[in-house]
């Protein structure tokens, strides 16, 4: 099966007609890749969506439908900008080999903004494109399942999103594992099994006495009886369950409104205000502090630059005098030297040299000393005082800083309470709110009692089930089958036993091969390809279990999250490989959180291999510039389609080409 042309009108963001080539072939030449780029919001995920929509109708697993009606998915999927008369229309043309020979069909589903019947039209074209071929039409479903059934068309149309949500979780999800049972052909096992005892029951009244098929009715009408109860507590339990989501929500968005309204403060006034008198009795216990310091030395701040100027006077006339001693001294040495000297045979001459060095040495000590006149006339002990003074004031000047910052911060602190119980809300206001969300809470509390409940009958409905189906095979074994050993019913059981174990050896059988194939697949794309030796998988869950070369298992936690998701994208990809169909793969968002070797390895080994046809749904930042640069140099690339959103209108139009 291979995609040639998929065309959206009016659909989704894609205003008008617009056309997407999807033939692999190109020139002669052909390339399984087609390139689709677009941002996030900007209608990648919708095309997935049209192919989805053009195979299988109401039947299609859309990402947006979620638990609309069919009518209302449609309506949902118009262009916000067709006008009300004009049609949305999407188109699938596609190829596959029927008779050993290609045939070519157009899938083509036509839909009003109000769809009549709440339906769209089908129409399925051939080669000449003219005349819808009614027969098809009408056997649409059954025919498009014999290609691509709708149970494993998750493993070929997939986005990132289900490769993330498989390779977060320990057992796949419901979809893969139906797609996986699909495959393995276990369905089909069910369904016989489900029909043979159909035809048990049907025979059991066949052959029974009047007063045996009294009783087997009796039985049957009972277990009929519980299944339609069961039924319907089921349904009502499901109602609960969202009318619990929904009381949850109002409860969130009471209480939400009581804190950001002032509730929660006005709850809690009685502990601001004991803060704000905790806050204000230290500030005042810093305000003593301060007094203390003023009435000590803490004023003598302000003519501090006088009293530095007086030590700095002192020092320097304490100075002085030391000098004039030293003066006197040596002038009464130099005396006493000029009188020896005379008493000695010494020349006139020299003698004057002497008395003029000496001279000159007494003008020098004289100019070196204090040039003006002593002014302050303290004595050392005063100096002394007035140094002890002056250390005293530096640190009572940095204790009274920091007992200002301390004031400061004390008194930001109770401006901030204050402001906080300025906010609460009034008496009434909070009693209102308070009854608000004590309300909700007691609908929370009620919804889920009422869940809990309903749940509690389900289990009770469920053992009643057992119990007469229970009834119902003991009622055959005793009394139908004693009287009928050779029957239908005997054989009807060995059947089922050997259903049984034919179920158990295909399974084995075939996930043997997957097994193969997926731990193939993960070693193919795995850089490190020695982590992993053998990947096992359940035959109950279908759980992975990996394994080394030693044998010893290899927890998943050791695998790196873009391992997970290559182990995630190669089960996928050995499961597309078992079922023996050549069918395109279509991938959206495909990257995720891989790093750049895994990413590398999934460019260049996986797209190119996954399929004759590989359409990839991809950002600006999963397949980069560099990316995109290895696949055209490997030549894999046969178009390249840029998906261009304009946001003022929220529209997106299709355009050749790509990011680069």
């Amino acid at each position: 099966m291979i995609f040639l042309e998929l065309v959206l009108q009016n659909f989704g963001p894609y205003n008008g007609r617009q056309v997407i080539k999807l033939d692999p072939k190109l020139n002669d030449c052909t390339r399984p890749i087609l390139l689709l780029g677009g941002m996030n919001g900007g209608g990648k995920t919708t095309l997935m969506d049209a192919i989805r929509l053009a195979l299988y109708g109401h039947r299609a697993e859309c990402s947006t439908r979620g638990n609309l009606s069919y009518a209302d998915f449609l309506t949902q999927c118009v262009n916000s900008k067709a006008s009300p008369h004009e049609q949305t229309r999407v188109e699938l043309v596609f190829e596959h080999i029927e008779n050993d020979k290609p045939v070519k069909y157009k899938i083509v589903r036509a839909w009003e903004k109000n769809p009549k019947e709440g339906k769209d039209s089908l129409g399925i074209f051939g080669d000449d494109d003219t005349w819808s071929i009614e027969a098809l039409v009408n056997t649409w479903d059954d025919y498009i399942e014999n290609i691509l059934p709708l149970g494993i068309s998750n493993l070929f149309l997939f986005d990132g999103e289900q490769v993330k949500e498989l390779a977060e979780q320990e057992v796949p999800p419901s979809l893969v594992v139906d797609a996986i049972r699909a495959l393995l052909g276990l369905e089909l096992a069910e369904r016989l099994a489900v029909d043979i005892e159909i035809l048990v029951n049907r025979k059991r009244k066949e052959i029974a006495e009047k007063d045996d098929l009294a009783n087997l009715e009796d039985i049957e009408n009972e277990l009929k009886q519980i299944q339609e109860e069961f039924e319907v507590n089921k349904l009502s339990y499901a109602n609960l369950q969202e009318e619990l989501k929904l009381f949850e929500q109002q409860y969130q968005e009471a209480e939400n409104k009581f804190i950001s309204e002032g509730g929660k403060i006005a709850a809690e006034r009685s502990y601001l205000d004991k803060q704000k008198q905790e806050k204000t009795a230290e500030a005042e216990q810093i305000r003593q502090k301060m007094t203390q310091l003023a009435s000590n030395v803490l004023p003598l701040v302000l003519i501090q630059p006088l009293l530095t100027q007086v030590q700095t006077q002192g020092e320097k006339e304490f100075h002085a005098r030391q000098a004039q001693i030293v003066q006197d001294i040596l002038l009464e040495r130099d005396q006493r030297l000029l009188d020896l000297i005379g008493k000695l045979d010494i020349a006139k001459e020299s003698l004057n040299k002497i008395k003029v060095f000496l001279e000159e040495d007494e003008y020098r000590r004289n100019s070196s000393a204090l040039p003006e006149q002593p002014w302050l006339l303290a004595d050392d002990e005063a100096l002394s005082q007035l140094g002890n003074v002056i250390y005293y004031l530096h640190n009572a000047k940095i204790s009274a800083k920091q007992l200002l910052a301390s004031l400061k911060n004390k008194e930001e602190e109770i401006l901030t309470i204050e402001r906080q119980i300025q906010t609460a809300a009034s008496p009434e206001a909070y009693d209102r709110l308070r009854d608000t969300m004590q309300k909700a809470q007691k609908q929370v509390t009620e919804a889920k009692a009422n869940c809990e409940t309903a749940r509690r009958r389900l289990v009770e409905l469920e053992a009643g089930i057992e119990k007469a189906k229970k009834n119902l095979k003991e009622y055959t074994e005793q009394t139908i089958d004693r009287k009928n050993r050779e029957h239908i019913i005997t054989a009807s059981a060995r059947v089922q036993e050997t259903l049984k174990l034919f179920r158990e050896r295909l399974t084995l059988r075939k996930l043997n091969k997957l097994e193969n194939e997926v731990t193939e697949c993960f070693r193919y794309l795995l850089h490190k390809s020695d982590l992993v030796h053998r990947i096992a998988i359940d035959t109950n869950t279908f759980s992975l279990s990996l394994y080394d070369l030693q044998g010893k298992p290899v927890p998943k936690h050791r695998l790196s999250a873009g391992e997970k998701q290559l182990l995630a994208i190669a089960f996928l990809w050995g499961l597309a490989r078992i079922s023996g169909r050549r069918l395109p793969v279509a991938i959206d968002t495909p990257l995720g959180r891989l790093d750049s070797s895994h990413r590398s390895n999934l460019v260049e080994r996986y797209f190119p291999c996954a399929s004759h046809q590989v359409i990839l749904l991809s950002t600006d930042t999963e397949i980069g510039k560099k990316e995109v640069e290895t696949l055209r140099k490997n030549e894999a690339i046969a178009r390249e389609y840029l998906l261009k959103y304009d946001s003022s209108t929220r529209q997106t139009t299709v355009q050749p080409g790509y990011f680069w």
